[in-house]
């Protein structure tokens, strides 16, 4: 596929754990805790380019160079992208934090806005975007778009599974937006779910099956 802001973290620990989240017997807290370690996994590589700010430190021996992370925030796209935030916290803990709610029409397969709350510091933050599937691309447009009214520059999309049509939609309306994913499925059905998938996030994470 050639979309060149696409990051797939192509590593074997990564794959494992990802089987593991697929399985339809993976219990809650397994799902849990998977999507928190491969959310720190996204966090981390989509941290490498990252612009530093420098500044003068004491060792206790002696004044060297160090250096500082600008301001991060981080999005989390309701409700299933709260599951990947506390994996994202444990690499950033001082980042601000803001939730975008979307449900999608099922008969339109649209996205559905219903609340948007973010931090007050978009325009200088890092912003990463956070939701688990990436399948239609719609949620990830209209939040990324929301975002950008608040300034925001430098935007980072991170998932745990991308469809190829979200992916493309997504290069499409954002292409200056990096999209970060820990696989790459086949395809979407009829109905808008990824396949192979690992079913609906939200569900999973929450119980709510």
């Amino acid at each position: 596929m050639n979309v060149p802001n696409f990051c797939l973290l192509d590593n074997p620990l990564v794959k494992n754990k990802v089987s593991l989240l697929r399985d339809k017997g993976c219990t809650c807290d397994n799902f849990r805790k998977l999507a928190t370690e491969l959310s720190a996994f996204l966090c981390y590589e989509a941290c490498k380019d990252v612009k530093m700010i420098p500044y003068k430190l004491e060792t206790p021996l002696e004044e060297t160079d160090g250096v500082r992370f600008p301001p991060v925030a981080f999005v989390s796209i309701l409700r299933a992208g709260l599951g990947m935030l506390s994996g994202a916290l444990r690499c950033i803990p001082e980042a601000s934090v803001g939730h975008i709610g979307m449900f999608r029409n099922e008969e339109t397969l649209e996205p559905v806005k219903y609340y948007c709350k973010l931090p007050k510091n978009m325009h200088e933050s890092v912003v990463f975007v956070m939701d688990p599937m990436l399948a239609t691309g719609g949620s990830a447009c209209d939040a990324i778009a929301e975002i950008k009214k608040e300034g925001a520059k430098d935007i980072r999309f991170l998932c745990l599974i991308a469809a190829p049509e979200g992916v493309q939609k997504l290069y499409k309306n954002h292409p200056d937006v990096k999209i970060y994913a820990a696989s790459l499925d086949r395809e979407l059905n009829s109905k808008g779910y990824i396949l192979p998938g690992l079913g609906d996030a939200g569900d999973r994470v929450f119980n709510t099956v």
